[in-house]
């Protein structure tokens, strides 16, 4: 394929043709069967130095315009039937460390975002500092939860950010230190 997509941000081994892109863009929203925000697709597949930030956004206007990729009330991509067809028959295109670099990539963010959604975390402006009350949910009620006070705003949004990457790793830690089980401890310090 031709190289005609913009290169800058583009790693080695990242896609320096517009069709690439467009193969990728479906490959992925097929790939993790759910439906991504623009945002996610952009700082997914950018993050991971696969493809042009306007190449990526130039992509999903046409795949939209042409109802390969459909776009819901709340804005999010999905593939649409043809999309489908598209990454089954053309996934061999793409190489094979470019297709799981972005699948990777995607199932990240989706962990992440569901960690937010499902482990709530309030930042409380204070007289002097900050508090933050993270809330590890066990789906109807909460497992745990604790609260923190910090003495500034960076250091409670990094908290907060830290916590959602990894919310039953907080709650292993939290449990093994409270139940004096070292082992475990070290263990989750080790990863």
């Amino acid at each position: 394929m031709p190289y005609d997509a913009f290169t800058a941000g583009i790693e080695p081994g990242g896609l320096r043709s517009q069709e690439e892109i467009r193969i990728l863009l479906c490959y992925l929203l097929t790939s993790v069967n759910s439906p991504l925000s623009q945002q996610e697709i952009l700082g997914s597949l950018q993050g991971a130095g696969l493809a042009n930030y306007f190449e990526l956004n130039d992509a999903l206007s046409g795949l939209t315009e042409k109802g390969i990729l459909v776009r819901d009330k709340s804005g999010n991509y999905s593939a649409g039937s043809s999309a489908v067809g598209i990454a089954r028959q053309l996934d061999t295109a793409l190489p094979t460390a470019v297709r799981e670099k972005a699948v990777a990539a995607a199932t990240e963010l989706l962990a992440f975002a569901r960690n937010e959604r499902e482990n709530k975390v309030e930042v409380h402006k204070l007289e002097k500092g900050y508090e933050v009350c993270c809330h590890i949910s066990g789906g109807t009620s909460d497992l745990m939860s604790f609260t923190l006070l910090l003495a500034d705003h960076r250091q409670a949004e990094m908290v907060k950010r830290n916590f959602h990457r990894s919310p039953e790793r907080v709650y292993r830690m939290l449990l093994a230190l409270v139940s004096g089980d070292t082992d475990l401890a070290a263990d989750l310090l080790k990863k």
